[in-house]
């Protein structure tokens, strides 16, 4: 029964991890792979553990923009009903899926580790900076005006993620900030694009996964799902408000300051 308690509460603080840190450019590949260090299961369900967590992120976002509410700005329920913002996803995610499938078990094995998370904080905070600090002139300001070729673009930048600590938020939205949209379409479309994204990297995680799961570890996964779905869902409500208004100032010198904590922790242990 200890064990129990213990692994729930595991799968609790876990959940709110990734519920908080999928969609904002932070990165939660790399906020997981921290606090796994202190908090963390047998390997093989903890890398199961996450994918399934994962999922609780992206059903935030399906049921943020596909089921109607009174909550949202005039017009954005309508958002998913575009065909073509499907097909830009799919688009985008591409160089993912097959950069994925060449490299990702390498770079799980040699990245995989709180020094590369540190050093991906560091220089995305810097990036984050550099890129908010420049004049901003968007010339897309709907994802219905993002082209095809511009989608593919930004799933190219998206493959930057795969370096855990660098965020595929962070990715896609200074990708698209680069590419001209502004800031509310490249947020809206980093939502968009996590779907494929993300469907496509738990089904070949899972697809890998072998182990016969018992009654504990799939209360386990379902309490770290049901966690994750809560906090995204309240994550996204806050991020889509957040941009109408802000820039991305305060993440970038948050991943600073968090990338120089775990640098000075290390050497000071």
């Amino acid at each position: 029964m200890t064990l129990i308690i213990l692994d729930s509460i595991k799968a609790v603080i876990l959940g709110i991890v990734e519920g908080f840190t999928e969609f904002l450019p932070i990165s939660s590949t790399g906020h997981l792979i921290l606090v796994n260090q202190y908090l963390s299961f047998d390997r093989e369900f903890t890398l199961l553990f996450d994918i399934v967590i994962q999922l609780g992120a992206i059903l935030a976002v399906v049921v943020y923009f596909c089921v109607p509410t009174g909550h949202r700005p005039k017009g954005e329920k309508r958002l998913w009903q575009d065909k073509s913002i499907w097909l830009k996803s799919i688009i985008g995610v591409l160089p993912a899926i097959i950069l994925g499938a060449l490299f990702a078990g390498k770079i799980e094995e040699k990245l995989f580790n709180p020094w590369t998370v540190a050093v991906a904080l560091l220089v995305g905070g810097v990036i984050i900076l550099f890129i908010e600090k420049r004049p901003q002139n968007p010339k897309i300001l709907s994802i219905s005006n993002l082209s095809f070729k511009t989608a593919f673009l930004i799933g190219l930048v998206q493959c930057l993620s795969m370096i855990p600590g660098t965020s595929r938020a962070g990715a896609t939205i200074i990708g698209a900030m680069v590419f001209g949209a502004s800031r509310v379409v490249a947020t809206e479309f980093s939502f968009f694009l996590a779907i494929p994204t993300m469907f496509a990297a738990s089904a070949w995680s899972l697809a890998k996964y072998n182990a016969f799961l018992n009654a504990q570890q799939i209360l386990v996964l379902a309490i770290g799902f049901i966690v994750s779905f809560v906090v995204a869902l309240a994550v996204v409500k806050f991020l889509i408000n957040y941009v109408q208004k802000n820039n991305f100032k305060l993440f970038g010198y948050y991943r600073i300051v968090l990338g120089i904590i775990i640098i000075a922790y290390f050497i000071i242990r």
